[in-house]
């Protein structure tokens, strides 16, 4: 089973802060165990919300809102990763993303690099990269969009795809299949899904092929310990099915 285990955006990143080298390392040594054993598949930190845009579209019209700002309606129903040269690109290809669904909002998060934690000096004139957050709705909750809007979106997919934008998308199965694990100095409660929205903006990800919703749960502990013990993580299910 595949799972996107997902902690929610903290303080420090929201003001723009790095994370300490030790979280860095820590998590490194992390992710590399995982992948070692075949587990670990993708995963990003995103910057704070001043580095983001929202998009929301209404009646055919979208409005668009840069960072910062404060999380409202923040549960995932999809997740494509974008690589664009610029901002304006990347909020191009959301709006039109955007139109397809209808009444709804997207989020576009910067995503952290290796100098933006201070592995390396930047180079010259690299490429962005941003998370396009799809949020859920009726829709996405009760199983799926309409045959014409996957049909529309898996047209548009192509074509950022032949451009070069898409690096790799991932669809989230309804959230009433996920667990939200509130962490409070290392204590754990689980809450079931579903989840009518959450309010904390998304800070990072790991995708994690694992047997069971347990071992993800498991596997949370030390992922909350290494963040720092207090955090709200949610665990849902990626849709293979296609």
């Amino acid at each position: 089973m595949r799972f996107m285990i997902m902690h929610k955006n903290d303080p420090q990143t929201e003001a723009g802060q790095p994370p300490p080298m030790e979280l860095v390392t820590k998590m490194g040594t992390f992710i590399g165990e995982h992948a070692k054993a075949g587990r670990f598949i993708d995963g990003a930190g995103l910057n704070g919300s001043k580095t983001r845009t929202r998009l929301v579209f209404r009646e055919g019209r979208c409005t668009v809102k840069h960072g910062p700002y404060r999380g409202e309606h923040e549960l995932p129903a999809a997740t494509l990763l974008l690589k664009v040269g610029m901002r304006e690109q990347a909020i191009g290809w959301a709006e039109r993303y955007g139109k397809i669904l209808g009444d709804g909002e997207l989020e576009l998060g910067k995503v952290n690099e290796p100098w933006d934690i201070g592995l390396m000096p930047p180079p010259e004139n690299p490429p962005l990269q941003f998370l396009l957050i799809e949020k859920a709705d009726e829709a996405t909750e009760a199983g799926g969009r309409s045959p014409k809007q996957k049909a529309d979106l898996t047209r548009l997919k192509s074509e950022m795809t032949k451009a070069g934008v898409l690096v790799r998308e991932l669809q989230l199965k309804p959230s009433g299949t996920a667990k939200r694990l509130v962490f409070t100095s290392n204590n754990l409660r689980v809450i079931d899904g579903p989840f009518a929205e959450s309010k904390e903006l998304l800070g990072g990800f790991a995708v994690m092929d694992l047997p069971n919703m347990d071992d993800a749960i498991e596997l949370c502990r030390g992922y909350a310990e290494i963040l720092g013990g207090t955090l709200e993580i949610d665990v849902r299910l990626v849709d293979q099915s296609d």
